[in-house]
């Protein structure tokens, strides 16, 4: 894993968010909402938190692996692998194009070092990550399975089968994120189909529950993940509650739906350029 430090991983978000806009505006088309927000999370994680190594093996035996589960944000995934140096910045160009192996959700056929199972229909990634986190166990291989999921996506029957299974199986080597922007396609969460109080449901499920306010603030989210690890172990599985805002660092994508699924044009593209400022930016 690249050591950076605080200042360097902040400066790095910024990249992805430009890297985001970009790939999606070129194809016009992809999900820029979701992805922008989850910036923070994936810096985090593969800049500071989850031990894994390059090359990339599918098998990733004795280090930490990663599952999206909402897999329609593969731009913050592909341009998070790329920085990362997984595969190069360059093939960010490739985006959603024929014969490119950055899908529009990740596949797993094209090779695309980084990716380890197929995520597109939602509600599925929770149940292969803990088939995941059991053979590690199985294997004595004591690293961590960590999860991302959107809170929209909670509305799938399959995740809730999951959350069960993995508490009653005391699946405890698995951290799985919630991100909690109250929005989906749709429209606001609240309004589609409300999830309650899903701190108190995540608990009668039997997970430790942690839940982080500002899930926009790079070291506010190295922090819940840092605490996260330090839960697991203890016989239940650990899942954080991370609350982000759809399209941030784009004042005309943040506060609404509108931009989950729908690209900017050239105009906006320049407007959301100039407020994602870097002095050098690394550009593809």
């Amino acid at each position: 894993m690249m050591s950076k430090s605080i200042e360097e991983l902040k400066s790095l978000t910024t990249q992805i968010r430009r890297d985001i806009l970009r790939m999606v505006h070129a194809v016009n088309s992809g999900h820029p909402g979701g992805s922008l927000g989850c910036t923070e999370y994936f810096t985090a994680l593969y800049g500071k938190v989850m031990n894994y190594k390059l090359p990339f093996t599918m098998e990733g035996k004795n280090e930490d692996h990663f599952y999206l589960s909402n897999g329609h944000i593969s731009p913050v995934f592909y341009s998070t692998l790329a920085r990362f140096g997984f595969f190069p910045v360059e093939e960010l160009k490739t985006f959603r194009k024929l014969d490119s192996r950055l899908q529009g959700h990740p596949t797993t056929h094209e090779g695309l070092p980084g990716i380890r199972i197929a995520s597109g229909s939602l509600g599925q990634g929770l149940s292969v990550a803990l088939g995941v986190a059991q053979g590690k166990k199985l294997d004595g291989d004591t690293s961590l399975v960590y999860t991302l999921h959107g809170d929209g996506e909670l509305q799938e029957g399959q995740v809730w089968e999951a959350l069960m299974y993995a508490a009653a199986k005391k699946v405890d080597n698995i951290i799985s994120t919630i991100d909690y922007n109250g929005r989906q396609i749709d429209g606001d969460t609240d309004d589609v189909l409300s999830l309650g109080n899903l701190h108190a449901k995540l608990e009668a499920f039997g997970w430790t529950v942690l839940e982080e306010k500002n899930g926009n603030d790079l070291e506010a989210v190295i922090a819940i993940l840092e605490k996260a690890k330090t839960e697991t172990g203890k016989g239940k599985p650990v899942v954080i509650i991370l609350h982000t805002e759809m399209g941030y660092g784009v004042d005309y994508m943040m506060g609404s739906h509108a931009w989950h699924g729908k690209a900017p044009n050239d105009e906006q593209l320049e407007t959301a350029f100039k407020q994602l400022y870097l002095e050098a930016p690394a550009d593809y």
